[in-house]
């Protein structure tokens, strides 16, 4: 018997066959590609870390070795912004030219989406030693600047973190609402809601770090 490959059955085996064919395709590239994807995930959060502290326009060999070399326990490198909300938190203890160093992950929200960063501290557990920061979808030219702008980054270098009663004084206002320049950085020009983004992102963090700050004294 003759196969009517007009008949309205056969179209819609047909599509149900290719759809299952197609997903299965998809999935099996998708799960070979993965161990891959994971290592340039973990690249990139290394690339980041070393930003903080500093060390930046590595290859990816280079930046590899590089994080071997200064940070010195990472046992919490897989945490991410779920395990910080939950109040599972991450902290590198590194070194630099002989100085310690610890580097602790903060996350918040921007204008557009969520934003994080990096803040690397002094052994004296408060005072900024690098900053860098990054987001999902803030405007370019813009909001992004907290990531492209390694000139606005760098303005948190030597900042204060607490003041002397332990509560966190490390924000982000408006340059013509600076009334502590040794722990408050001038916002980005035009990204009034990303910068306040940033601000909260360092209040509640370093909020949250204190405890384990402390103890690092």
């Amino acid at each position: 018997m003759k196969l009517n490959t007009n008949a309205n059955g056969y179209i819609i085996v047909y599509s149900c066959l290719m759809v299952v064919i197609v997903a299965f395709l998809l999935a099996f590239v998708s799960s070979a590609l993965k161990p891959q994807q994971d290592l340039n995930v973990a690249l990139d959060k290394k690339k980041q870390v070393l930003a903080a502290l500093n060390i930046r326009d590595l290859s990816d060999s280079e930046a590899e070795k590089k994080y071997g070399e200064v940070v010195k326990k990472d046992e919490a490198f897989a945490l991410n912004s779920s395990d910080y909300k939950e109040g599972r938190l991450a902290i590198y203890e590194c070194e630099v030219d002989g100085a310690k160093k610890y580097v602790v992950p903060v996350y918040g929200m921007g204008l557009w989406g969520p934003i994080w960063g990096y803040v690397a501290v002094n052994d004296d557990c408060n005072t900024v030693y690098g900053a860098y920061f990054n987001h999902e979808s803030e405007t370019a030219g813009l909001g992004a600047e907290i990531k492209d702008s390694k000139a606005w980054q760098d303005k948190f270098i030597g900042k204060t973190i607490y003041d002397a009663n332990g509560t966190p004084v490390l924000k982000v206002v408006k340059s013509s609402e600076i009334k502590n320049p040794q722990s408050e950085v001038d916002g980005v020009t035009g990204a009034t809601l990303t910068s306040n983004g940033v601000s909260d992102m360092l209040q509640d963090g370093f909020k949250k770090y204190k405890e384990l700050l402390t103890n690092k004294k």
